[in-house]
């Protein structure tokens, strides 16, 4: 202890670390908080939220932060003070930081099944010890590049789907009569509803989304609808750290709401921050190998993806109509800070942020290869029942609906399955019923080669290192033209799926 006493003198004298670093003994992890009015100003540029977010998502917070919340649950209801303890691996707190999780392959990453969460057990009252499914819905850590992209394109497709209930409703009033709605955007059909002229609609057709036709991409259920939100929320449950937009003294008459002797833990502009950079991630890429016959089974087992139906749930491209992020969410709930409270801060997704970074268009938006619709699915039909284990109903969602898996990250971030109980991309194929039924049919109707290229061209959809500047790069991630390589190997490719047999014509309506 002397000698690290000593080298902390040593380099404030040599004038080294900011004296704010130099805090002597035990105290708060956060040596200042951001300031909204500075984030909103320009004061606090885009770099330096990026850098503050990075450093509130990789901080292990502890007392000093307000770490623990003694006197809440990890929903934000009031409990009795002390009744709980102060970490508990099932209701939480049951982490020191958000990179705590998020870590795989780096910070911001998945998680392995040792960082699943128990979601639900935070909102009892008393707390449980058990991991029974009757308690709560055991989920496995997700990867978050990319998220800002996948926000936006939530928000341009909900934009949408409202203009067109909107435009139905007009007609209905208008001509006196029922108007039936198809619902689509970006190609992908969310069923149909049908305005009335009262004023009302019937949404008993409406598919994969809630009836106010908000999608909410994130969490595994699509019931959260910003970056904002989940960062609220997790860092209550997890960490105990409380949102002053959510738990401050304007909403809750208290700045102690949690009762641990720390007031205002995160300010408006640290959840801000906090947003930004994980909206500002890298975003997953392609690692083509370069030796010679996986790279041909690659190519052809992205061909046989889309043959076989993969592609029309894991739909590869979706395009942005614009290139910015944009905070906040005009759709955030209550108790998230939104368009009311807050003005605009927006950086560009194409050309700020860490690398690599989103692709432009060539008509001003952007391209999104995420391999997902957005969209609630059911995966479960009367022989395959295994991504239907779930008990408890999650902000009324149906137990068997789970938003489709973006898979720009599937090659590095095993293992697989809502719980992280599938080890390998195979055994995620098979538990493919219900709506997917057909998919995973076709699939295990190819020989081994079929099946072994369609694994080796969603091993190579990973996240890359942060500051790698190509989106497509060979084994030593150095960029490569992947139109180039498909010429070259063309012919190749053609006489290996000569050899796939040709699947009848399915039908797509699902998406």
């Amino acid at each position: 202890m002397r000698k690290t006493m000593l080298g902390k003198w040593v380099l404030w004298s040599c004038g080294l670390v900011p004296m704010a670093a130099l805090a002597l003994g035990d105290g708060p992890v956060l040596q200042r908080h951001v300031d909204q009015a500075a984030a909103e100003s320009g004061t606090e540029t885009f770099d330096a939220l990026f850098a503050q977010g990075h450093n509130l998502f990789v901080a292990k917070f502890n007392q000093y932060d307000g770490q623990g919340r003694p006197a809440t649950t990890g929903g934000g209801a009031p409990r009795v003070a002390g009744s709980a303890p102060l970490f508990l691996r099932t209701s939480g707190p049951d982490s020191n930081s958000c990179a705590g999780c998020h870590n795989d392959p780096f910070v911001g990453g998945a998680g392995d099944v040792v960082a699943n969460v128990f979601v639900l057990a935070q909102t009892l009252d008393p707390v449980t010890e058990s991991v029974s499914g009757r308690f709560s819905n055991e989920r496995n850590t997700l990867g978050m590049q990319g998220s800002g992209a996948i926000e936006m394109l939530a928000r341009e497709m909900s934009v949408d789907l409202r203009n067109q209930r909107a435009a139905g409703m007009q007609q209905a009033r208008a001509s006196g009569q029922s108007v039936r709605v198809n619902l689509s955007t970006k190609g992908v059909s969310f069923g149909a509803l049908v305005a009335h002229p009262d004023g009302h609609y019937d949404n008993t057709e409406v598919q994969g989304i809630d009836a106010d036709l908000v999608l909410k991409p994130f969490h595994e259920k699509g019931v959260v609808v910003s970056l904002r939100e989940f960062s609220v929320n997790a860092m209550n449950h997890h960490h105990g750290m409380q949102a002053v937009e959510r738990f401050g003294m304007a909403r809750t008459g208290s700045a102690d709401f949690d009762q641990d002797d720390v007031a205002d833990e995160l300010s408006v502009g640290d959840i801000t921050a906090v947003t930004l950079y994980q909206a500002a991630l890298g975003v997953p890429g392609q690692v083509l190998p370069s030796e010679t016959e996986t790279l041909v089974s690659t190519l052809v087992g992205e061909r046989i993806f889309e043959r076989v139906g993969c592609a029309d749930c894991h739909v590869p491209l979706l395009a942005l109509q614009g290139r910015e992020f944009v905070e906040p969410n005009p759709f955030n709930p209550s108790g998230t800070a939104g368009v009311a409270e807050l003005r605009n801060i927006r950086f560009d997704l194409t050309t700020q942020g860490q690398l690599p970074r989103l692709e432009p268009a060539a008509d001003g938006g952007a391209l999104v290869r995420a391999y997902t619709d957005l969209k609630r699915h059911n995966l479960c039909d009367e022989e395959i029942r295994h991504l239907c284990n779930e008990q408890l109903v999650q902000a009324g969602v149906a137990t068997e609906l789970f938003v489709t898996r973006k898979l720009w990250d599937v090659g590095n971030s095993a293992p697989y399955g809502h719980k992280g109980d599938l080890t390998t991309l195979t055994e995620a194929i098979d538990v493919h019923g219900g709506e997917a039924r057909y998919s995973r049919d076709a699939y295990f109707a190819l020989d081994q080669r079929g099946r072994d290229a369609v694994i080796d061209f969603m091993k190579s959809l990973q996240m890359l290192p942060p500051g790698t500047p190509d989106l497509i790069v060979d084994s030593t991630l150095q960029g490569v033209q992947k139109t180039a390589l498909q010429q070259r190997h063309k012919l190749a490719v053609q006489h290996a799926l000569a050899e796939v047999p040709e699947r009848p014509l399915h039908d797509k309506g699902r998406r």
